[in-house]
């Protein structure tokens, strides 16, 4: 292989690239579902936390909202370029928040039954809410792509993820980072493109 040839990326450990996190956990492979819900549970609780479901109870609705995709998860389908693993969770949680008000309209009123009534509403009309800021909530988005990246490095030889973090996380150019590590520019793109799409498969947003 010469210094131009991008590297062959075969996980060292033995793993596989080919499948997806979302792949291994339809599997029922616990570690992989263990990931899926350290990946995502922050951002559903930073969802639950909006739509106003009280700080006690975030943790059950969280587990109602897993429990859920557990038993769906083989149900969810990339079939257009807009359907994201991220948008399907989602939906989810936002049918298991509003059931969570809905049991609380069940409460003595002293309990808030108003309360729980307005933030029914609210989730019913998501319009009310203003932007849909739960699925471009910056913090937690950016907590979710640090742990992703994280999870598939290893995946990877090191001129290849210098390749793509010189490019995507530096925000330089291919033929500065190419001369740094040398690649050719054309390598330093195939490199980024090869860790892009192996991110957007553990996001679930890519087909498998």
């Amino acid at each position: 292989m010469t210094t131009e040839e991008c590297p062959d990326d075969r996980v060292p450990s033995g793993g596989s690239t080919s499948r997806s996190l979302l792949f291994e956990a339809r599997l029922a492979d616990p570690a992989a579902w263990e990931r899926v819900v350290r990946l995502y549970a922050p951002l559903v609780a930073s969802w639950c936390r909006r739509w106003g479901v009280a700080e006690q109870d975030v943790s059950d609705v969280l587990q109602e909202v897993f429990s859920a995709v557990s038993a769906n998860l083989g149900r969810f389908r990339k079939e257009r370029p807009t359907d994201t693993f991220r948008g399907w969770l989602s939906t989810i949680a936002r049918n298991k928040a509003r059931d969570h008000f809905r049991r609380r309209l069940d409460e003595p009123a002293a309990v808030g039954g108003t309360e729980a009534t307005l933030h029914l509403q609210q989730i019913a009309d998501p319009s009310l809410l203003g932007e849909p800021q739960e699925l471009t909530d910056d913090v937690f988005l950016d907590e979710l792509l640090r742990k992703a990246l994280e999870s598939i490095q290893g995946e990877f030889h090191e001129r290849t993820w210098q390749a793509f973090w010189g490019v995507v996380v530096e925000g330089r150019t291919a033929t500065d980072v190419a001369a740094d590590i040398d690649m050719t520019p054309g390598a330093v793109r195939v490199a980024k493109s090869r860790v892009l799409l192996r991110l957007r498969r553990e996001l679930g947003d890519a087909p498998e």
